[in-house]
């Protein structure tokens, strides 16, 4: 649960943990939160994902490129990106709680935090799938096929530039594109999306 090379279990056990939040804030949201708040809320979870991208490609660039022990951790996945190297559930869980969660209800009071922590667990999930999947099944064209390729470039960059990687995102080239990390990208690459 603690390591950063997990057994099979405990590597599922992150998509069970975040795919079940998903699903148990999504409910929780139709099922108890007022009718008045429903456009509220969807507003509010379309924020929160939106905001996972940026905090997807933040996390990525400044913290796993940058950030000791966190950047030596993200080394090994670049050495070894099928082996089952991720940060642990618990740290995904608590950093969610205490960075959307908490600040939100304290602003802007339950309801609008579940949302928001919502549309970050979507986003958090999205990326848990999205990274396996780049590295794990096979995928020639489509959504998938590009974002393979576009993590493809991140992985080779690391190597190729010593140390001076680009395509950040993960689930979206976006941030990239914003902040010219698209290395040696003209923008028309044919890997928008």
């Amino acid at each position: 649960m603690f390591t950063l090379e997990h057994s099979k279990s405990a590597y599922r056990a992150d998509f069970a943990v975040l795919g079940g939040a998903s699903i148990g804030l999504g409910a929780l949201l139709l099922l108890m939160s007022p009718r008045a708040r429903l456009i509220e809320n969807v507003a509010w979870a379309t924020l929160g994902l939106a905001s996972w991208t940026f905090m997807e490609y933040g996390v990525h660039r400044f913290v796993l490129h940058g950030v000791k022990p966190f950047s030596t951790w993200h080394a090994e996945h670049h050495r070894r990106p099928a082996a089952r190297i991720y940060a642990p559930t618990v740290a995904s869980v608590v950093s969610i709680a205490a960075l959307s969660y908490l600040p939100a209800w304290l602003i802007l009071g339950p309801w609008p935090a579940c949302a928001l922590t919502f549309g970050v667990v979507v986003g958090d999930f999205a990326y848990s799938v999205t990274h396996h999947a780049v590295h794990h099944w096979g995928a020639a064209g489509g959504w998938l096929g590009r974002r393979k390729h576009w993590h493809g470039l991140h992985h080779a960059r690391l190597i190729e530039l010593a140390q001076r990687p680009g395509y950040y995102g993960v689930t979206s080239p976006f941030w990239d594109y914003v902040f010219r990390t698209a290395v040696g990208s003209s923008g028309n690459d044919g890997l928008r999306g």
